[in-house]
């Protein structure tokens, strides 16, 4: 889907393409990529390289050309990784800007509506893409807190009833917060690359730069927080595992030991030998108290030692 936004008060989307717009593609088809490399002559590596998934954030040239690549979060309907990062690449020359992004998200939607409710001013080329790394450190956070409800919702099952299904939710949040972490550093190292490419005066926003390191700075934070709590709720969840195990083996070895006593004095009345009591009337009453006896007290010795 090919859009064409230009700045007025904040992104506002026109119909037909114009000089000096920012064109925005997500998900693209067949149309978009024959307007890209046909009319627009963009190189097809830099169009290869946002299509890998994989792609870390970095800059790349070709002729007059750059490319410049972010991660951004994104929520999956994939159950084993509810929350990822995807490449968008933010490719301009001197007289172009296009951002491609093979995936649909909720971010460039949210960008464009904050800059017309805000009426956000992107004078260039610099400034757009550092609002929109700006933009994904927010979703990051927004993102984290869904996580850590997620955790918390996750922990509350588990310590009613531990199951399968609740862990395994919770070390595919864990695998979110190693993709978000990854990602958020790499997209604060492209700051300081792309204060070296756009470098002159025209460029220049202090500030802007400042407050888009803050917010990375912060999601780092969070991420790196929430990953310490998950790992050790994870840790701990499996110590209690374990104990559970320990004690369900404790009892289970007690209660064969406990019914063996029966078993071994039947055993040994049950040999053809001469055992001189076959001759009482009363001989299999009282070989029966007699094994329950035994039974009994090596239950209460187990009890005592808190085998039971």
């Amino acid at each position: 889907m090919r859009k064409y936004l230009f700045c007025e008060a904040g992104v506002v989307e026109k119909a037909n393409w114009q000089p000096n717009c920012w064109i925005n593609i997500e998900c693209p088809d067949a149309a978009d990529f024959h307007f890209l490399q046909e009319q627009l002559k963009v190189p097809q590596s830099f169009l290869n390289d946002i299509a890998d998934t994989d792609e870390r954030p970095r800059t790349d040239t070709e002729g007059n050309w750059l490319l410049t690549i972010l991660r951004i979060p994104v929520q999956t309907p994939d159950s084993k990784v509810p929350y990822a990062t995807v490449p968008i690449g933010i490719i301009t020359n001197n007289e172009l800007v296009i951002s491609v992004c093979y995936h649909s998200t909720e971010m460039l939607p949210d960008f464009i509506e904050h800059t017309q409710r805000k009426g956000i001013n992107v004078p260039n080329k610099y400034e757009l893409i550092l609002r929109l790394i700006y933009s994904s450190a927010v979703w990051f956070l927004k993102y984290l807190k869904q996580i850590n409800n997620e955790v918390n919702n996750a922990e509350k099952e588990l310590e009613r009833s531990i199951r399968n299904d609740d862990l395994l939710r919770l070390m595919n949040l864990q695998k979110s917060l190693v993709y978000f972490n990854t990602s958020i550093r790499g997209n604060e190292v492209m700051i300081g690359k792309l204060q070296n490419i756009f470098n002159e005066k025209d460029y220049q926003n202090t500030e802007l730069t400042e407050d888009v390191l803050i917010e990375l700075k912060q999601a780092h934070n969070q991420v790196n927080i929430y990953s310490d709590i998950l790992t050790g709720t994870m840790d701990a969840f499996a110590s209690i595992i374990s104990n559970n195990v320990n004690t369900i083996m404790k009892r289970m070895t007690s209660l064969s030991i406990v019914l063996m006593v029966p078993t071994l004095i039947a055993s040994f009345y049950g040999m053809n030998v001469d055992i001189h009591i076959e001759g009482l009337p009363h001989a299999f009453a009282l070989i029966v108290c007699f094994s329950i006896f035994l039974s009994a007290t090596a239950f209460v010795i187990f009890r005592k030692i808190k085998w039971f």
